[in-house]
């Protein structure tokens, strides 16, 4: 494969250390959605490296691992997850459907936490994966993250697996608005309206915890064009990936000659699939998550360890 020299390498160490220094990307606040991990050896660090510069092409899957070291809560990790943490569940696409108090209590909850969630910005495994791509390491990444960070660090060559919390869309008539438009409308129509829940109870995917009380007196309001219901653009519990997208995403990894998944337990088939397509077509696959995962029996190097503690050690040989 034609590599150029390993000084691309060094050189993306420096920078990323500088950009730790410089953000403090990794500090406690930021970091208190991320369960404990071990330190990482310098062997181990070399066989991802290997792996890596082993692949022309790399289809990388990112989960929510990627973007606790952003400050946003998951669902899933041990301890510090939503699950672990809190009786709390995620609303179920039905009943965002079917409910329309469950759904203006939806949109409260949404209302109050856009502010804070549309200010968190791309760590360093968001900038690490931009860097791929950019010097062609990196062929495609699929996310299942709604938090659009990789978009924000810079990566285009992305599928929003489950959608993105910015756009909004009418389930009537397909309109589509912006999340930033919405507050504004949002912000209009409930001037009077405010909340005394505590704003500290984070949950993931863009909202806060409130009460029903609260939530009864919030105003949502409906598509301007056809006055059908409001959702996020995003797939909810008990939602499908379109057909669409999944053909496409098959289609990348057909292209692809590693697998590379980051910050996921892969427990949602809807990103799953792709390991098990992976494997039928003997393409090797190589998982960083500091839990177990659905797909360490199919990996050829798992890593244990927080993807912020990883991938800026990696000495990678940029692509021509």
């Amino acid at each position: 494969m034609p590599f150029i020299n390993l000084v691309h390498a060094k050189n993306f160490s420096k920078v990323f250390k500088r950009f730790l220094k410089t953000n403090g990307s990794f500090s406690n606040n930021l970091l208190q959605f991320v369960p404990d991990s071990h330190q990482v050896s310098q062997y181990e660090v070399a066989q991802m490296s290997k792996f890596i510069n082993n692949c022309s092409k790399v289809f990388v899957i990112t989960g929510a691992g990627v973007s606790t070291e952003s400050g946003i809560k998951d669902y899933r990790s041990d301890k510090v997850g939503l699950y672990a943490t809190s009786k709390q569940r995620p609303i179920e696409y039905l009943e965002f459907l079917k409910n329309p108090n469950k759904r203006q209590k939806y949109w409260a909850r949404n209302y109050l936490a856009w502010p804070i969630f549309s200010s968190f910005q791309p760590n360093v495994n968001h900038h690490f994966l931009s860097a791929m791509e950019k010097h062609g390491n990196l062929h495609w990444l699929v996310t299942q993250n709604v938090d659009s960070l990789h978009l924000k660090a810079g990566s285009v060559r992305v599928t929003e697996l489950h959608g993105s919390s910015a756009r909004v869309v009418c389930l009537t008539c397909g309109n589509k608005i912006s999340r930033v438009e919405l507050q504004k409308q949002l912000q209009h129509i409930n001037s009077n309206w405010r909340s005394i829940s505590s704003l500290n109870e984070q949950g993931p995917d863009g909202d806060v915890f409130i009460s029903e009380s609260d939530a009864s007196q919030f105003k949502m309001v409906d598509c301007h064009k056809c006055g059908g219901i409001l959702k996020p653009e995003i797939v909810f519990f008990g939602d499908n990936v379109s057909p669409t997208v999944k053909e496409f995403c098959y289609k990348m990894l057909s292209e692809c000659d590693g697998v590379l998944v980051i910050g996921s337990s892969l427990q949602v088939y809807s990103s799953f699939r792709f390991i098990i397509a992976a494997k039928e077509k003997r393409i090797p696959i190589a998982i960083l998550n500091i839990g177990e995962t659905r797909g360490d029996p199919y990996a050829y190097l798992k890593l244990p360890y927080r993807a912020g503690e990883v991938l800026p050690k990696l000495s990678l040989q940029w692509i021509t």
